[in-house]
């Protein structure tokens, strides 16, 4: 268990955290501090859900057993979002299994969550690994350092941190892992690990047969807190600070149309379309207000790859949606099949995975990643829509454009949005060389470089 000295630096650590994103602490306001609880009682197994078939988990003389042939996943009935958990495991010989955080009870939580890595790496059966296999690892898409594990047979002591994207792993007082997942910027890992953009999730324990793991002395800290809306996550930029519209403009024309214009023409029309928007388009209460009798929202700044959230509510029957580099969209409406999906696709899905809407009148949250013309959307938390090709609304026969603006939809019914935050990924080379061939005014000379 963690001593009372580092669970006062870990509450210090938050407390600093929260003074530097705005938020007062005081003696008065403070929560109170944290403190270990127990995920398993050493008698059984309340509070686990079992995902898989047979054999299961099994508890027996104060242990959890996974036996040799379980292929299924033993996770927390509770979710997660920012915590401390510390885990007793011991191998036996070729032991594999993992710990699953911010998982989703369904599909491979190495993928749809994050797995960190629990394996035999002396094992005869694993003399080719990839340093992304190593024990301690975040599965393919961190490597751990090696020589913490004791010998199989023995127990091993290991302590998992997680607040926000800080990921840290101690193995028997030995650093692994200290990682910062904004700084994976790999379009190959980002398009394939969606459960990276999670945050929040279930705990597992994740089974990979071949032979035996227990695990015992499971305790977690729970550090979830609650955000003030319009004060951006750590490595994400607010496009709306929930006092003004500084940084929006209203919409002056696609994409096509805009390329038809000079420069004196495009600002001209942009400085038109922005008098008109902020008649309707007010903030109030921190949350950007539509009345539905205006045009879209538009970025001034146009944006290429990135991660965006973005808070929204609707009315009933109420319709909007969130345009990507200037194009429909990613879609917002109250229908029976659900807010996510890439509803102008003709060739490619364009329908949500899941339906995932909150009830009409609450507010619900998109987690969308653009990387080349591959989309990815969370709506509250569940995967709607995985590595789809946007395609291109305006002009059918091209692929959707490498750079532009991030646009709310006008779509004649009032609107509520907050909490719009964007954390800019590279551009793929492709995208590059396509920026040179545009002529859009209003672009930045050094777009290129981003």
């Amino acid at each position: 268990m963690a001593s009372v000295k580092k669970s006062s630096w870990l509450f210090a650590l938050l407390a600093f955290v929260l003074v530097g994103m705005g938020v007062a602490i005081s003696p008065s306001s403070c929560w109170a501090e944290p403190r270990f609880e127990p995920l398993f009682d050493g008698k059984d197994l309340n509070g686990w859900v079992y995902v898989g078939q047979a054999p299961g988990y099994e508890v027996r003389d104060g242990t959890i057993i996974c036996p040799a042939g379980c292929s299924g996943n033993l996770f927390t009935e509770k979710e997660y979002s920012d915590f401390v958990l510390d885990v007793d495991f011991r191998l036996s010989q070729n032991a594999n299994n993992g710990i699953g955080i911010r998982a989703p009870l369904q599909g491979d939580a190495a993928y749809m969550g994050m797995e960190i890595q629990i394996l035999d790496d002396s094992g005869p059966m694993y003399q080719h690994l990839q340093p992304w296999q190593y024990c301690g690892s975040i599965y393919n898409v961190v490597p751990a350092k090696r020589g913490a594990l004791k010998p199989v047979g023995e127990w091993n002591h290991e302590e998992i941190t997680a607040i926000g994207r800080h990921i840290r792993v101690v193995i028997n007082g030995r650093m692994v892992v200290d990682a910062d997942l904004n700084k994976i910027v790999d379009p190959t890992i980002l398009m394939h690990h969606p459960g990276m953009l999670r945050d929040t999730g279930h705990i597992g324990l994740l089974g990979h047969e071949p032979t035996e793991v227990d695990f015992k002395n499971i305790y977690i800290k729970d550090l979830s807190h609650p955000r003030p809306d319009n004060v951006p996550p750590h490595g994400f930029k607010a496009l709306f600070d929930g006092k003004d519209l500084r940084g929006w403009r209203g919409w002056a024309g696609d994409p096509p149309t805009r390329a038809k214009m000079t420069e004196a023409e495009w600002a001209a029309a942009v400085k038109r379309a922005t008098a008109e928007a902020l008649k309707h388009w007010k903030v109030v209460d921190g949350v950007i207000t539509y009345d539905g009798k205006n045009n879209n929202l538009c970025t001034v700044r146009d944006y290429g790859n990135f991660e965006l959230l973005v808070d929204w509510k609707i009315p009933p029957h109420g319709d909007s949606g969130i345009y990507l580099r200037g194009s429909p969209q990613v879609q917002i409406w109250d229908n029976p099949i659900g807010s996510g999906g890439l509803y102008n696709n003709q060739k490619n899905p364009s329908n949500p995975i899941v339906f995932a809407d909150n009830p009409i009148g609450e507010w619900n949250r998109f987690r969308i990643l653009m990387i080349g013309d591959k989309v990815t959307v969370y709506l509250n938390n569940k995967l709607v829509v995985w590595n789809v090709t946007l395609e291109n609304y305006w002009e059918r026969d091209k692929p959707i454009y490498p750079i532009g603006p991030i646009e709310l939809q006008h779509h004649w019914t009032p609107l509520w949005f907050k909490n719009i935050y964007i954390r800019e990924l590279p551009l793929l080379p492709e995208q590059r060389a396509a920026i040179q061939q545009l002529h859009w005014p209003g672009l930045p000379h050094d777009l290129a470089k981003r």
